[in-house]
């Protein structure tokens, strides 16, 4: 079962490791996908987490698009309402005119952060979220062509027409993408609950826009494949204990599996995994071709973009490779 496949990359930082060797596996993440028939490789806006290596996100993308050479790069996103819309149009219309054509934009609109760090990065939380949309209007105006006596003009950005995406976990944001004619992504690897509604919602209010004529939709997933379902179970533990930890106010960097994961779990920590993660595409490879062909004939996505949850490289590197092998 064929459909077009992209990689999102949280560039995690290991238990045991650090900054310098999470942007390195960025790196040979992003060339291992480009290898492997990717779409596209994004990453991520956080803050302050301390197993997220990604949050000054339009450098590490300079980094990315460095150690390739045609795959698409882009974020996945950027949390706008942390940020001027002219800024982020000075940072991506740079990246656009380094790596022509390869450049493109997800915007999402959460703080990606606690509020304690949203303040320190806005200075003050007086940028309002339900003024996404004419941010993203604003954004478009820097990144289309100056009008004359235009008085503010994005020096690089204008002219480079970066290509947006709106990334998403809500039905406002499936109307948001609609009203606007923009490709839609839904964050099913973390928030699946509103997921069918979202797209019902996304397609049936599609307006065409200058860049899209038609409603695209694509759907993120978390990915761990390994030579048995065992061993990619007992990788998974590693995503699941990070939940865990969110769950629990804990700040901790990626952890390596757990083999007496059970025991650490309660119950109540077993409904609430269930619940975030029941899309993700864990087992050999022969029961996640199984499980991505059920996926994608249920939602009628376009296109999937898929996270590696997985501590160690080399295994995440394997996850990779395979998942193209079974979704070309």
């Amino acid at each position: 079962m064929a459909i077009p496949y992209s990689l999102l990359d949280l560039a995690p930082i290991s238990e045991g490791f650090g900054v310098k060797d999470a942007l390195n596996n960025s790196t040979l993440m992003a060339m291992e996908a480009e290898r492997s028939g990717y779409e596209r490789v994004w990453l991520a806006e956080h803050h302050g987490m301390r197993g997220v290596a990604s949050s000054a996100t339009s450098v590490v993308l300079t980094h990315i698009a460095n150690a390739t050479s045609i795959i698409k790069v882009g974020a996945g996103g950027i949390m706008l309402p942390n940020h001027a819309p002219l800024v982020i149009a000075e940072q991506f219309g740079t990246l656009a005119e380094l790596f022509p054509n390869r450049i493109e934009l997800g915007l999402g609109r959460a703080p990606g952060t606690d509020m304690a760090t949203a303040r320190a990065l806005r200075r003050n939380l007086q940028s309002d979220v339900d003024s996404y949309p004419e941010d993203i209007k604003e954004l478009q105006h820097y990144f289309g062509e100056p009008k004359e006596r235009q008085p503010i003009v994005a020096v690089p950005g204008a002219n480079t027409h970066v290509p947006l995406w709106l990334l998403g976990s809500s039905l406002y944001s499936a109307q948001v993408a609609a009203r606007m004619g923009l490709p839609y992504s839904f964050a099913s690897h973390f928030a699946p609950d509103a997921l069918f509604d979202a797209l019902h919602v996304y397609r049936s209010m599609f307006q065409p826009s200058a860049q899209l004529s038609t409603p695209k939709t694509m759907a993120g997933v978390m990915v761990v494949i390994a030579d048995t379902d065992e061993e990619a179970e007992l990788l998974f533990t590693s995503v699941k204990q990070q939940f865990m930890n969110m769950r629990r106010g804990l700040n901790k960097p990626f952890a390596k599996p757990m083999h007496n994961f059970n025991e650490y779990c309660t119950a109540t920590d077993e409904a609430m995994l269930s619940n975030v993660l029941r899309y993700a595409l864990v087992g050999s490879k022969e029961t996640v071709k199984t499980k991505l062909s059920k996926f994608v004939d249920a939602t009628q996505i376009d296109e999937i973009i898929v996270s590696m949850p997985i501590y160690d490289i080399d295994a995440r590197l394997f996850s990779v490779k395979t998942f193209a092998e079974l979704a070309s």
